[in-house]
């Protein structure tokens, strides 16, 4: 594998995913307790012995940057090859904000051309799966591809979501439609791509000729079809688009089930993280845990059920957590009741607080779209009162103190922000 160039996409801004990603990058979003979402997608390339890569970010790229670092967590802090972090930047040559998926490749195009390299291998980092790249890049070259895009089997219902990709019999593709209202193929591209080099060169230049912003989806796979040798290559397996607060739950609750699908435990496929030195988990003498995943340095003295605990969460006695997502640094008060509900970093719940409370499902007046499922998200830094009752598909903005709360209530679908806004980094 030591003639790939991986280039993984970690720039997009995702307000489907609510504050969660308001000031930090999508694939910097923590996951599973103790990973951030990009650390699948880099996974996956040092388990495929892939060494070369280049992440591509924009927008609030500090966290991500600064978690990715040198690579050493996925053994690529080395003298040849490594990841190197490539941001946009304005020079002479009049280059901007990347405006798409493939316009990002292109205002990197010079990076490409000068690697000693015979594929590029182009990434999302914003989903959930193992996969074995090496595989994928036997099957291009086997094939004798120009360009071949990994595709996933999705529910009927699921098709709109997705650019639909039909093949052949012989696995080549015939027919791409991105987001189609009625689908031929329920086979989604899931946004990887192998390019034989001066294939992926020649048509982001022509492209670039065309129009001035472009997506892999939407323009330049739909070009190709017909010009070049296309193929279609299929996971089987877990994957999961996590760009909504439901998928981003439903995934991470995906974890806690008996035989979970995506396999955490499996060394041959190790999930790769920046290494914490945090003291093991603690558990007081009244500490209740049923079907969990509590990562080191937490310390639960309260009931913990069906939920997903981070590092250093302190969870008092008599506090009740189901259901439910609880960030790094957050304190549970005693006597308190979280459900279906996403709290992120150094929040703090103060006594007798019920979040997630009552049958009340109206969607969340700012994010109907996004927030309609009875989860209630926290913001990171937020600062609960005692005895405070929050609803189901509410938002507590970031930074939020007791003084922002009027009243002990807030009802199903509502907002709680701060009077003094607030910017600091995540």
């Amino acid at each position: 594998m030591k003639r790939v160039l991986a280039v993984i996409l970690a720039g997009g801004a995702s307000e489907r995913l609510s504050i969660l990603a308001a000031e930090r990058a999508k694939p910097a979003v923590p996951f599973g307790g103790k990973y951030r979402i990009i650390d699948f997608t880099l996974s996956n390339c040092a388990n495929s012995g892939i060494y070369n890569v280049a992440v591509l970010t924009q927008f609030n790229p500090r966290s991500l940057a600064q978690h990715v670092g040198v690579g050493r967590p996925w053994d690529m802090d080395k003298a040849q090859g490594g990841v190197v972090i490539l941001q946009p930047f304005l020079s002479r040559s009049a280059r901007d904000w990347y405006k798409g998926t493939a316009d990002a490749v292109y205002q990197n195009i010079y990076y490409i051309i000068d690697q000693r390299v015979d594929e590029i291998l182009v990434l999302s980092a914003d989903h959930i799966y193992n996969m074995r790249y090496d595989q994928l890049l036997t099957a291009h070259r086997n094939r004798h591809a120009d360009v071949t895009v990994a595709v996933y089997e999705v529910a009927q219902e699921e098709t709109s979501r997705f650019g639909i990709i039909t093949v052949d019999h012989n696995e080549r593709i015939v027919n791409f439609e991105e987001k189609p209202k009625v689908a031929k193929s329920r086979l989604a591209s899931m946004g990887i791509y192998v390019f034989n080099k001066s294939v992926l060169i020649d048509a982001l230049e022509e492209m670039a000729r065309k129009q001035e912003g472009f997506d892999f989806g939407h323009n330049v796979l739909p070009d190709l079809i017909g010009k070049y040798q296309v193929y279609g290559y299929r996971l089987r397996g877990y994957w999961r688009d996590v760009g909504t607060i439901e998928t981003y739950w439903q995934t991470n609750m995906d974890l806690i089930v008996d035989l979970p699908e995506l396999n955490l435990y499996n060394p041959d496929n190790e999930v790769r993280t920046v290494f914490q030195g945090y003291p093991p988990v603690k558990l007081g003498p009244k500490a209740q845990i049923s079907r969990a995943l509590v990562c080191n340095g937490a310390i639960i003295n309260g009931t913990v059920i069906n939920s997903i605990i981070s590092p250093r969460v302190f969870i008092e006695e008599d506090a009740e957590v189901k259901n439910s997502i609880i960030f790094e640094d957050t304190t549970i008060g005693r006597g308190s009741y979280i459900d279906k509900s996403i709290i992120d970093k150094q929040v703090w719940v103060s006594r007798g607080c019920h979040i997630g409370e009552g049958d009340d499902y109206a969607p969340n007046q700012e994010e109907p779209e996004y927030l309609n499922i009875g989860i209630t998200l926290v913001g990171k830094g937020a600062r609960i009162p005692s005895d405070v009752i929050i609803g189901r598909n509410c938002k507590i903005e970031p930074w939020v103190e007791a003084s922002d709360f009027l009243t002990k209530t807030v009802v199903s679908g509502d907002t709680v922000k701060s009077k003094i806004p607030r910017r600091y980094p995540i």
